[in-house]
C-alpha cells in the first residue's frame, strides 16, 4: 500500500504498538516521548539478543520512510 493510505496504515500500526506500551503496568506514567524511547530501547535489546543490526535496519527504515513520504 502506498500513498496517503499506506502512510495512514503505518501510523495506525505504530499507534497500536505504542498503545500496548502505554497500557503496561508502568506505561501510564510515561509521556509519549518516553514511551517511544522505551520502545526503541526494547528494540535495541531485541536486536542484541537476536544478533540483528539495529543501525542497518534503521537506515533502511529511513530510506523507506523518505520514499513513502515523497
Amino acid at each position: 500500500m502506498t500513498g496517503a493510505d499506506g502512510r495512514e496504515a503505518a501510523v495506525q500500526r505504530a499507534e497500536e504498538v505504542l498503545r500496548v506500551y502505554t497500557l503496561s503496568a508502568e506505561g501510564w506514567r510515561r509521556s509519549p516521548g518516553e514511551t517511544l524511547q522505551c520502545v526503541l530501547a526494547d528494540l535495541l535489546h531485541w536486536c542484541d539478543g537476536t544478533q540483528r543490526d539495529f543501525d542497518a535496519a534503521l537506515l533502511r527504515a529511513r530510506t523507506q520512510h523518505a520514499a513513502e513520504r515523497d
